[in-house]
């Protein structure tokens, strides 16, 4: 194992269409299964760490997210990826849904997730990571992990750029997508 990879989903592997509720609506973003498929193959584990606050706000069920998710998993599977962890955090402090209405560690940029994914996998300490998402909380949690950071240009990530920057906040590198993501993190295979 050459590191561990932290991926964000929607604007980053899959479009972002807003609160995604519709199974049929996921849809793999231009270069992003080869991309998984070439971190694979140099030896990086894969793990998917979304929010959803969808679930507390009401935009949609527990049905609803799981069959999102396995349509996702299953999707990318028939591109020959498999993903070694993929967990969500259906959390918001301000969410309609009781259950799911609070403030929480797993919740981006919290590290909870990727803690605990960390663990199930049993990484070492010196186990290289990197994060690569669209927004700015993707970057803060890379951070808060000690991980290499990618902000790719999907999704929401040139607004994130600018707002991140005006915060003081950067990643370690802005490319355009997973492609330039993938061979960027098998350049720089160390780690942060």
């Amino acid at each position: 194992m050459r590191g561990i990879v932290f991926l964000d989903r929607d604007g980053t592997l899959i479009e972002d269409t807003g609160y995604l509720r519709d199974p049929h609506a996921v849809r793999i973003l231009p270069g992003a299964a080869e991309a998984l498929r070439l971190l694979s193959r140099e030896g990086f584990l894969l793990a998917v760490v979304s929010n959803q606050a969808g679930l507390a706000k009401g935009k949609f069920t527990v049905a609803e997210m799981e069959a999102v998710h396995r349509r996702f998993v299953s999707a990318f599977g028939a591109e020959g990826v498999a993903f070694d962890a993929v967990e969500y955090c259906p959390h918001h402090p301000e969410g309609a849904v009781e259950a799911y209405r609070r403030a929480c560690g797993c919740r981006k940029p919290g590290t909870a997730l990727a803690e605990g994914i960390l663990r199930r996998l049993r990484a070492p300490l010196s186990c290289p990571r990197f994060v690569v998402g669209d927004k700015m909380s993707d970057i803060a949690m890379g951070i808060r992990l000690g991980a290499a950071t990618v902000l790719v240009g999907t999704g929401y990530g040139n607004a994130e750029k600018a707002s991140g920057e005006a915060a003081g906040i950067a990643p370690d590198a802005f490319l355009q997508g997973m492609s330039e993501a993938a061979g960027w993190i098998v350049a720089h295979g160390t780690g942060s």
